[in-house]
């Protein structure tokens, strides 16, 4: 059987030439279709913090004096898309032209210690969806998924407003997973971006005692209460670790997960947790962050627990967001072309206002 379905020879995409050299290709070469891939014609993709810090030349991308470069060049940015199906190669089964599909955005190789062990988001050699030129992303109009993607299958119904979220909120679940969250348990979750208020809305789900959010802007402050926050404070405007502090008898919280990014956000949480705390990372740092390491040993003994990617999440959240137990509404807050790239990576920067900023392809 010869590969099912047609593409064009030339596409529009964003290709990654170097940290600083960005470029709208109008006719850039399609994927080709091996034995075992699937293409989709992209219907949208939306932009990642990780998508801006690598933009902006971030060492833990391109490398520097301590760090070999990650990324490898020409590639297509975007690992939060979905598209419809559009070619097959011969060997693929279970699918059909036409049908939405989505894909974790690790590659996994299927054969190192990690994948065979059933934690393939945490594969050795680390091919991701987005960052190299023979796993290009989605801010494209074609993208090839190879044999070894982690694929779920996206209702036909299911609006752009919930489907752009999918891997984020993968990313999401697996941070409050990795808090194994209980009902008695303070919650305190420092910012309230698009996979913080994913978290929130699925730590609600866990009942804690109390969830509490952290940010500085008072619109995602806001967003943050209709998505299921009990209390929320700004940094900027009162002393939070006192506030948690007089809430919990002196203690601190029990459980701090980190998703703003910022080094301020670490320092913080490290004071504001209890002894014997559980404090998540989840974010993608742009520089380093220097803390008393003694806090974590000699003074708390407290567990650090970091969060990767979205492992086995999204069918939970595919659901989830179908039933309306995960709340999406007002995260989407910008839907552009990808003619219009330089203002979404603009807007993608929080800067006016915005949240999860999505390009939308015809």
């Amino acid at each position: 059987m010869a590969v099912r379905g047609s593409i064009p020879k030339t596409m529009k995409a964003l290709v990654a030439y170097s940290k600083d050299d960005y470029r709208l290709e109008p006719e850039y070469p399609t994927p080709e279709c091996g034995p075992d891939d699937i293409i989709i014609k992209t219907e949208a993709c939306g932009i990642c913090a990780g998508d801006l810090k690598c933009k902006h030349g971030a060492a833990m991308f391109w490398g520097d004096e301590v760090q070999p470069s990650w990324v490898q060049p020409p590639f297509i940015p975007g690992h939060e898309f979905y598209g419809k199906i559009v070619q097959m190669g011969e060997n693929v089964e279970g699918y059909e032209l036409g049908e939405r599909i989505t894909a974790d955005q690790i590659v996994p190789c299927g054969k190192c210690r990690f994948c065979k062990t059933g934690r393939y988001w945490m594969c050795q050699p680390h091919d991701m969806l987005g960052y190299m030129h023979y796993t290009n992303g989605g801010m494209a109009e074609y993208v090839r998924y190879p044999k070894n993607c982690v694929i779920s299958k996206v209702p036909a119904d299911m609006p752009l407003e919930q489907a752009a979220l999918i891997e984020p909120y993968g990313c999401s679940k697996h941070a409050v997973d990795r808090a194994t969250i209980t009902n008695e348990d303070v919650v305190v979750i420092s910012g309230a971006g698009t996979r913080g208020l994913g978290m929130i809305t699925y730590a609600r789900m866990k009942n804690p005692k109390l969830l509490i959010v952290l940010d500085m802007q008072q619109n995602r402050l806001d967003l943050a209460k209709k998505f299921g926050a009990d209390l929320v404070f700004n940094p900027g405007q009162c002393n939070v670790d006192k506030e948690i502090k007089d809430l919990t008898e002196g203690y601190g919280c029990d459980i701090y997960i980190e998703a703003t990014g910022n080094p301020a956000s670490v320092i913080q949480g490290l004071s504001m947790i209890r002894k014997l705390g559980t404090f998540v990372e989840f974010s993608v740092f742009g520089k380093e962050t220097t803390v008393d390491w003694s806090i974590i040993g000699d003074r708390k003994e407290l567990d650090i627990r970091g969060s990767h990617l979205s492992p086995y999440a999204y069918p939970f959240v595919i659901e989830n967001m179908q039933n309306g137990n995960l709340k999406t509404e007002g995260v989407v807050t910008s839907i552009i072309t990808l003619d219009e790239w330089e203002k979404g990576f603009e807007l993608a920067t929080g800067a006016q206002g915005d949240l999860k900023v999505v390009f939308k392809f015809d």
